[in-house]
Formats: C-alpha cells, structure tokens, sequence
C-alpha cells in the first residue's frame, strides 16, 4: 500500500511532499465530507475565499503526468523546497489530520477511489497520459488552482518567456494592421485578457472628431464660465485700455446718475465695467455736469478715458437752439428749421396739430405764448413734434412753478406778451404791466402798436393809419380790452411783471429812444404828448427818418 497523496499546494508553494500534477480539485471531489477541524489558537469559520484564476496564471504545464514514486519521471528540485540541514516546515492542516481508528496505515485510495491520472478521463484510468495543454486552460479543470506538473521551473520561465514572445508577436500584428474589426488569427487562444494579445477596437474618425468637439466645448465653457465667475466675484473690475476705435452713439438720459451713465456705457460696448468709469468720475468734480443728450463715443474704451470724452463739448451730437423771449410762432418755426435743418413745412404741419404737441385745452387750440423762450438742444433722433412738445411742457412748468390758477393762465400769458413786446428792462415791465391794469380798470382802450402789428404780421415800433385800421380783434385800437390770446411768447420775467405790477397811476408810455430803450411814462394826456415829440426827434435823426 502506497503513501496517502497529500493536497497539492496552489502556484510557487506546491508541497514538496506531492511531485504529482494531479489537480487537488479533482482530488478533493473525491473526499468524503468530513467536519471541519479548526487550528488551536484560531476560531473556525468559513473555508478561506479561493482567488481567482485570470487569463495571465501560469495554468497546467504540459508534459506527461508522473504518479507517485514513479521512477520513471526524477522530479528536479522543486524552488519551494526546504533546503538541506534546515528545521523542518511548521505542521500543516494535512499533518493534523486524524489517523484511521484502527491504526492502519492510510491507503492513498481509500476514500477517493482511483484517482485518475488526467483530469477529466475515467476513474479507472490511472495509467500516464501526455497532457494536451487545452486540457489545462481550463480554469474548472483545476478547481481554480495552479499546479505544477513535474517539468520543473526551466519549463516554466520558457513557458512565461514564450508568452511574452506571443504577446509581443500578438501586438506587431494588431499594430500593422492584420487584426480587422475584432477579428482574431485561428491559433490565437482562447479567452483573450492581458495574455492572450486581444486587439484593441479601432476607432471610427467621427467618434475621434465628437471627441475632440467635446474637448473644445469643456475647454470653452470652463473659459467663459470662469471669465463670468471673476465678473461675478468683482463685477467692476475690467478695464478695456486706450481710446478705443469706431464710432458709439450713446444717449445720456435726464436724471441719469454717474452708474446710470456706467451701465449705459457698458450695454453699448464702451467700457468693459461700471467700476472704473465710476472710479474715475469720482475723482472729477466737472463729471457731475454731464448734460443729458447723445454722445459720439468709442468702442471699447478705458473708463477714464469715455469720461474725457464726455466732458468734450465736441463729443455731445446735439443742435442747441435759444429762443429769445417775444418772438412769435412764426419767427420760432423759421428759427427751428434753419438751426435744426428740419424743413420748415414739417414744423408748421405738427404746430397745427395741438394734440401731437402736448397744447393744453384753456389754449384754445392756439399755440402763440406757448412755446417757452430758453435754449434748447434739438438731438439728432429728436422728432419735429418732440421739439415743440418740450416747449409746451416748459411753459406748463413755468406756470406751476408761479403757482398761476390753470384759469387764469390764458390772461396772464396774454398781457405778459404785451409787457414782454413793450418793456425792455424788468423795471419797465412792472410799469408797464400797471399801465395795462388801469388802463383795463377805467376802460381805456390800450391803442398799442404792438397788437396792430401782430394783426398786421408786421415787426416794428411804428405803425401807419391803414394799420391801425385793420379790424382783426388783435387791433386794440379797434377793440377795447385784451386780444384773444398772446401776441408772442414772453418770458417768466413778464409774466412775473404781470403777476406782481409796480404800484402807480401810470395811464400811458413811449419808448423815447429805442437804441438805448428809455421809456417815459406818464399820467395825463399832455404829460404823455410831450414824450411822443421826444421819440418822434430820435425818429428824424435815423437814416432816412
């Protein structure tokens, strides 16, 4: 009766006890179940988790099978084996396990049967068989262990050698081009991992191209999203440099604050941030006197730098209009157009329509005394109907701001046209607007020539006996008491005047000298013919008077 065959030990610490290259998978399947018996010193528990064969194990070598003490097959010394004069190994689970009751020796078959001799073949067959090496490649064949058979360790560093020969020769054939598609050679072996010189998939030129479409994308959003979190984190911080180039039209509203312009400036692509536009405005006492209109500015300009600009009276794109105070609506029409270019025609066809202009209703639809005396700037996107609205709305403020009765803003504008036409000097006015008064208190007609003129569509200090004639209700030598309405549009100097005359009983006046605009009054008739002589002198000493 033979030795009991102990278990084989997996890979490079194969016992030295078993020169056999029958699996220990095989082997163990043949064992009765027995209880497991733990070591001292060590808590039973599950058997230890077995590892796993990958595609790169050694696996069976090939090669004739030996059996135990068969002479025919000397096993060289194995690497693992313990070297002469040295203490034996520490007993192992196989030394611990119990011996027969009966105190035979063990018989190697006992309990397993006839063990075959190749993995796989029938029980009976226990003779020497060459092994194939497919019959080793399978990873069950061995129970998920690794035996070395009796070829020793030269075959196996020519069998690891090998391997590495065929991968190699493996990856020269991917690299030129034999392995198509996922196409493998016939002799290639099975199962493919890391050792078995599997070719990588090609990639397709549109999934190389999605590829780098993706990458330029990452790289773009991650520069534009960070560029918006540092404008985010500091919002006023960018600054373009330079003077910039182009042309930016940018319109400074009224009531804009230094940020309002900031904000505009950065919409229109002047400056990159509000923040030093601001700094610099700051800084600069004469940038809060920026007027409201339209700038002609620059692209992309430093903050300092679009200040300057601003502060240029050059750079502002307006047309600034002053109306004088007594003019007409004719004369300021005439006015608009050459000092705008807007066609005259077009200013007339809007002065007609009261709605487009903003005329109140107690103006009865006449638009003389409406359009305020003061300086206008007429931009260029500035509408004809627009221009005279503001007028209109300026004469509405005038009134509110002297608290005139909405009723009474009709008369008051009417006889401040009168004082405005007759006076020259604020002085003057006063008098003027309490010669009016009672005058219209003792139901004197007023006989002025400007009202003859205005009725006439004359400009002058005189007027003629046919002009005088002229039965227009203007004509106050014709009509006693106030024309209809305004013979020109007066200033808030006369209408102040009219609000508040000079106290006096004053009952006529002459300008005596209207180079200098010395006026005379007086309170009786003759008093007042002895001033006519004197205007009438200054007359003859015109050329051609």
């Amino acid at each position: 009766m033979s030795d009991p065959t102990p278990l084989g030990r997996r890979g490079r610490h194969a016992s030295p006890e078993s020169p056999s290259g029958v699996p220990a998978s095989a082997w163990l399947a043949s064992m009765p179940s027995r209880p497991p018996v733990g070591d001292e010193g060590r808590h039973a528990g599950p058997a230890p988790r077995r590892r796993r064969v990958e595609d790169r194990s050694t696996g069976p070598l090939p090669g004739p099978v030996a059996h135990a003490g068969d002479q025919r097959y000397p096993r060289p010394p194995h690497p693992s084996e313990p070297l002469p004069d040295l203490p034996p190994m520490p007993a192992g689970a196989w030394s611990r396990l119990s011996r027969r009751p009966d105190g035979a020796a063990d018989d190697a078959t006992v309990g397993l049967g006839a063990v075959p001799a190749v993995p796989g073949a029938d029980a009976d067959d226990t003779a020497v068989h060459p092994a194939e090496p497919s019959e080793w490649d399978d990873a069950d064949s061995t129970g998920g262990l690794e035996v070395l058979g009796a070829s020793g360790t030269h075959d196996v560093g020519r069998r690891r050698r090998g391997r590495r020969a065929e991968r190699e020769h493996h990856a020269d054939e991917y690299h030129s081009g034999e392995y198509h598609s996922g196409e493998y050679h016939a002799d290639e072996p099975p199962g493919g991992g890391r050792g078995s010189g599997r070719p990588h998939r090609r990639r397709s030129p549109l999934a190389v191209v999605l590829s780098l479409l993706v990458l330029a994308g990452l790289v773009g959003g991650i520069f534009y999203g960070g560029k918006a979190l540092i404008g985010l984190v500091n919002p006023g911080g960018e600054d373009y440099t330079g003077q910039g180039s182009g042309t930016v039209e940018v319109r400074v509203s009224s009531g804009d604050t230094l940020s309002d312009i900031a904000r505009t400036l950065v919409a229109e692509g002047v400056i990159a941030s509000p923040g030093p536009f601001v700094d610099a405005a700051e800084t600069e006492p004469a940038a809060t006197g920026i007027q409201p209109g339209v700038y002609a500015l620059r692209s992309q300009m430093s903050g300092q730098a679009a200040l300057d600009l601003l502060l240029d009276p050059a750079a502002r794109q307006v047309t600034r209009v002053t109306v004088r105070e007594g003019l007409t609506v004719a004369a300021t029409l005439t006015l608009l157009a050459e000092q705008t270019g807007t066609p005259l025609p077009e200013l007339q066809a809007v002065a007609a329509d009261p709605a487009a202009i903003g005329l109140p209703a107690y103006a009865n639809g006449v638009l003389e005394g409406f359009l305020f005396p003061a300086t206008y700037d007429v931009e260029p996107d500035d509408t004809p109907a627009a221009v005279l609205r503001s007028m209109v709305t300026r004469t509405d403020q005038a009134l509110d701001a002297l608290q005139v009765p909405e009723a009474d803003r009709l008369t008051v504008l009417t006889k401040a046209s009168i004082v405005q036409a007759e006076a020259a000097s604020p002085q003057d006015m006063a008098m003027v607007a309490r010669v009016l008064e009672n005058r219209l208190a003792d139901g004197m007609p007023l006989q002025l020539d400007t009202t003859v003129n205005y009725a006439n569509g004359k400009s002058g200090i005189t007027t003629t006996p046919e002009d005088r004639a002229n039965p227009s209700p203007y004509n106050t030598y014709v009509h006693p008491g106030l024309p209809p309405g305004a013979i020109g549009n007066p200033g808030e100097q006369a209408i102040e005047a009219v609000l508040a005359p000079a106290p006096g009983d004053w009952r006529f006046f002459v300008v005596i000298d209207p180079d200098t605009g010395e006026t005379r009054f007086a309170r009786t008739a003759e008093e007042h013919q002895q001033n006519v002589l004197l205007f009438q002198q200054w007359l003859r000493e015109q050329p051609g008077g």
